[in-house]
């Protein structure tokens, strides 16, 4: 009697045990295969002057030249804004982590020094779970103009100024890319006619027509709303609007250069001149030619 109960006490046990390897072995299989994130919507974290969600992986460090020349409208006079005044930045880029890069730059206009940030909140999946790349963005820009040029009431404060935006990418197919970012810019000081807040929307686009090679847009459209502005509609009416930067162009991209040659209407290089200050026109020849060229290195 007593060998038939631990017989069937083993019995049991043994049964148990299968049960229990049964059923691990059926989770393991049923589990959820791990999202794979898409490519990225853009070869460059930089589109003309505009970031994109693009972040390099952790541990690159990204050179950036960007030159803007003159407007074209005085024609050979000028040989086409080639020998006007050009404005140029230059700029450091490091990803802390894949989702995190942070930067700073010098810009010959103003002697404009900036800082930059860069977060990516949400990436796109393959399976399209996360339909969209979603990045927050920061640009503290430091004017290094003499003193004299921020009146009797001078603070050192009165130098900055802040660009925030939220970029919302979506990579359609091999080819096709779009972004949507509405941003918010701030100055410390103005001139009593340009009010110290703008809001915008921007828009960025890009179709890929060969392995390396693509035709890229992109607009920046400050928004004329009352409610935040410091100047009196009636006086504000008076005043030149402020126009979009438009830009179309042509981007070279390999695995570790981005190149660009564009048409822009904004001279200003740093995301809140251009939101702020752009009087340029492009629909009436107010076109300035523009380069880009980035490098990265990996560590």
């Amino acid at each position: 009697m007593k060998n038939s109960i631990r017989i069937f006490t083993l019995a049991a046990v043994i049964i148990m045990q299968l049960f229990t390897v049964v059923m691990a072995q059926e989770e393991e299989t049923t589990e959820k295969p791990k999202e794979r994130p898409a490519r990225p919507a853009f070869e460059s974290g930089l589109l003309f002057d505009n970031a994109t969600t693009t972040l390099q992986p952790s541990k690159t460090l990204e050179m950036i030249i960007q030159h803007r020349f003159g407007s074209v409208e005085n024609g050979i006079t000028d040989l086409y804004g080639i020998w006007a005044p050009s404005n140029i930045r230059l700029g450091l880029n490091y990803s802390i982590l894949d989702n995190l890069m942070v930067g700073i730059g010098t810009t010959k206009f103003n002697k404009m020094q900036d800082i930059q940030i860069k977060y990516n909140v949400l990436q796109q999946t393959r399976s399209n779970k996360i339909p969209v790349t979603v990045s927050v963005y920061e640009v503290i820009g430091i004017d290094g103009s003499a003193d004299s040029k921020f009146g009797v009431n001078y603070k050192f404060t009165n130098r900055f100024s802040y660009f925030t935006q939220v970029i919302v990418s979506r990579r359609f197919n091999e080819k096709i890319s779009l972004q949507i970012a509405p941003s918010f810019t701030h100055y410390n000081s103005t001139d009593s006619l340009v009010d110290h807040d703008r809001i915008a929307l921007s828009f960025a686009g890009r179709f890929k027509f060969s392995p390396q090679s693509s035709l890229i847009v992109s607009g920046d459209f400050p928004l004329q709303i009352q409610g935040i502005s410091e100047i009196r509609k009636e006086i504000n009416d008076k005043l030149d609007p402020l126009n979009p930067n438009i830009c179309i162009g042509l981007e070279v991209a390999t695995s570790t250069h981005a190149f660009h040659v564009y048409l822009g209407s904004s001279q200003g290089i740093l995301p809140q001149e251009n939101i702020l200050y752009n009087k340029n026109n492009f629909f009436k020849g107010n076109i300035i030619l523009g380069l880009n060229v980035t490098r990265l290195w990996n560590f």
